[in-house]
């Protein structure tokens, strides 16, 4: 009898065992992350399609006007080196500096801004970009992620004049005016719009008044009707916009190339190489109207594809916005939300105008298109977003062990360490205990063994 009872025991222990070990799980899968891995690699996916596409649709034109069909793609393989090497760099930067320096950076943007009509260089009608020896600033993309910043840092400080009256509300719209102003000098209302909208949709979530919150969006509704309205080329570009094949040769004459692109490219594309649309046919293929070759060589599977990676990037930023709130960190909160927005949007415009639903307008999707001063803001951008998670990461850690440490009876490192072996220990005991036979009495005082 004893004998079986032991054969029993020893059954059981080892069934127990082994279940354990196939569901303890391993030390690598215990140990927290320092940063989010999918964020980053969804930001290079994103980097090595805008690469491919870019060299795809660049090698005619760059064939023609520098002899050399890899021009703009090693061009635009070093942007993507220097994007990578400053957002490591950022990521180092605390958010504390960011929340420090944000007035200073605003400054700097104005400056930007200033010099750019001074002896900025001027493109297709266009002065947008700064000449510093071999170095082309496009002066707008820093003064994006510059005002957020700032924007986000202000509602820090002014929370409950901006949530509670009028004059903390249109302080930071005064900003936004003067910045805008410059922008329009240039002009850019691409750029304008775009900060525009995350401006509200910050103000929206921080708190602002609901009758606040519509007054300034119908207002600004109002002011980008009248500057379309104004100028001739822009009320070009909407009329051609609403019926492009009324005039196909004309001012139509972009968005009807791009729509081609879009029809040739039907579920699965022409192929990697394959599209018509880039041998000059397509103006700004590599740059505004990257969507349009995307779509003909790889089709609606290839759109589809980078814009879940988009939204990938853009719930993320919302996310650690919602998580940083929670954590008491409204500045890193403010500036993942202004982040998540801006991305949305720009992408929104390029897709959207490239694909005719929106007016044309000259904004790069993000991570994707050609150009050295978007490609290296957006990856600073991310880089400010991986920032943000390691500290809330940090932050969790630091209180889970002043939770741990405030117990008075700790478990041993290795109990801690090796779940496996508390499990056999535990095992044992309960085993053990099984085997001593026990003569329970009942007394006056309860039930004593």
């Amino acid at each position: 009898m004893t004998t079986l009872v032991q054969s029993k025991m020893d059954t059981l222990r080892h069934l127990f065992v082994k279940k354990h070990d196939s569901a303890a799980p391993s030390k690598s899968a215990e140990s927290p992350k320092a940063y989010d891995a999918v964020l980053l690699l969804v930001a290079l996916a994103i980097l090595s399609i805008g690469f491919i596409i870019v060299t795809s649709a660049s090698m005619p034109v760059a064939d023609r006007l520098y002899d050399n069909p890899f021009y703009f793609a090693i061009r635009h393989g070093i942007y993507i080196s220097l994007a990578i090497i400053t957002a490591l760099l950022v990521i180092q930067i605390p958010m504390r500096w960011w929340r420090v320096s944000n007035p200073w950076l605003l400054l700097l943007a104005i400056g930007l801004l200033i010099a750019v009509l001074i002896i900025g260089r001027s493109v297709n009608g266009s002065t947008r970009w700064l000449v510093i020896g071999p170095i082309t600033i496009q002066a707008a993309e820093p003064a994006k992620l510059f005002f957020f910043c700032y924007l986000a840092g202000y509602l820090v400080r002014r929370f409950e004049e901006v949530t509670e009256n009028l004059k903390g509300f249109i302080k930071p719209l005064i900003v936004f005016g003067a910045l805008a102003f410059l922008l329009l000098m240039q002009p850019d209302l691409g750029t304008v719009v775009v900060m525009l909208f995350t401006t509200v949709g910050l103000l929206f979530l921080v708190g602002a008044k609901l009758w606040q919150f519509f007054g300034l969006a119908i207002t600004g509704i109002l002011v980008i009707v009248a500057l379309i309205i104004i100028e001739p080329y822009r009320m070009i570009r909407v009329t051609s916009f609403l019926d492009p094949w009324a005039d196909p040769f004309g001012s139509g004459y972009q968005l009807t190339q791009s729509l081609m692109a879009y029809g040739r490219g039907d579920l699965f594309g022409q192929g990697l190489g394959n599209s018509l649309q880039k041998l000059e046919y397509l103006p700004e293929a590599h740059t505004d109207f990257i969507m349009a070759i995307l779509a003909e060589e790889f089709g609606f599977a290839g759109v589809l594809t980078v814009l879940v990676l988009m939204f990938v990037i853009v719930m993320k930023a919302m996310r650690m916005g919602n998580l940083a709130l929670r954590k008491e960190r409204p500045f890193d909160a403010y500036l993942a939300y202004s982040i998540g927005i801006w991305f949305s949007l720009q992408t929104a415009v390029n897709v959207g105008a490239s694909a005719g639903i929106l007016p044309t307008k000259g904004l790069t999707f993000p991570l994707l298109s050609y150009g050295g001063s978007s490609l290296i803001i957006m990856a600073i951008a991310v880089g400010i977003l991986v920032r943000i998670d390691f500290e809330l990461r940090v932050d969790g850690i630091q209180a889970m062990n002043k939770g741990s440490g405030s117990k008075g009876n700790r478990k041993p490192l290795q109990q801690q360490d090796d779940p496996q072996a508390a499990g056999k220990n535990r095992l044992s005991q309960v085993l053990e205990s099984l085997k001593k036979p026990k003569s329970k009495k009942y007394t006056d005082g309860g039930l004593h063994d």
